[in-house]
């Protein structure tokens, strides 16, 4: 059976879709069955995984709206050896759609079960704001998984997220957790950097992941190549990181 993590943070440009996509592919490179959901109408997962969002026939929309299933509208990415289930622009009006339907918080938990056993993980890529399609997300996951920089405004982020899995825990979504923080973008010449890393590790002791992810130039510059850096070079610092990372979410989930 799949386990379902939603890789989310209210606060913008943490790294969640390099996150996203990066995990995604270090698990398919240690051996996993991997499909990663695009819940961003942006679709910078999607286009990051070598998918052209302008070319799909079905997305994550049709999903939502129930005119189609997983596996009818998961593009298996050749290049990145995981399937994706896309997002583009009409993600947008689902949200607007989904106000009025039935179970709509639901829709892609139900959708998720049914091809629950194809994969070992389902990786969704959540947007920055708590919108329906979050609502989504989190309803169908087992756990999040937050990327967070060592910033002081990542801190206040990070109370306001852990408030948000606290409601949805009580109200939609017992199995809801905290699985790890991962801190991205790491740079251990910044004092206040080590400050903050040292605040999560005394604040939420091992929900802090072992693995950090340096900043490196090589992952920023991978989406412009439409692939994931794991993929882009994975001779490259941030890779190698990504899938010591990876390794270390298959070890944290066999001991669950």
């Amino acid at each position: 059976m799949a386990k379902i993590f939603c890789v989310a943070n209210q606060k913008g440009g943490v790294g969640k879709t390099t996150t996203t996509v990066n995990l995604a592919a270090g698990l398919a490179k240690v051996g996993q069955r991997v499909l990663m959901v695009d819940l961003d109408p942006q679709g910078n997962a999607t286009m990051g995984s070598g998918v052209d969002k302008r070319a799909m026939q079905l997305s994550v929309y049709d999903v939502l709206l129930e005119s189609a299933s997983v596996n009818e509208a998961a593009i298996f990415s050749e290049k990145c050896g995981y399937h994706v289930l896309g997002a583009n622009r009409e993600l947008a009006g689902a949200e607007v759609e989904l106000v009025e339907v039935e179970r709509r918080e639901r829709r892609l938990k139900q959708a998720l079960a049914a091809v629950a056993d194809q994969y070992d993980f389902v990786l969704i890529d959540c947007p920055p704001s708590l919108s329906m399609l979050t609502l989504n997300g989190l309803c169908s996951a087992h756990g999040v998984i937050v990327p967070m920089q060592c910033e002081y405004f990542a801190l206040e982020g990070l109370t306001d997220l852990v408030n948000t899995i606290k409601q949805v825990h009580a109200n939609l979504n017992k199995d809801l957790q905290i699985i790890g923080l991962l801190r991205v973008m790491f740079d251990p010449r910044i004092t206040l950097q080590q400050q903050v890393s040292d605040q999560l590790k005394a604040h939420f002791g091992d929900k802090v992941f072992d693995t950090v992810i340096p900043r490196n130039v090589r992952l920023a510059e991978a989406p412009s190549y439409g692939l994931p850096g794991v993929v882009f070079d994975p001779a490259a610092r941030g890779s190698q990181a990504f899938i010591a990372f990876a390794e270390e979410m298959v070890q944290r989930i066999k001991a669950m």
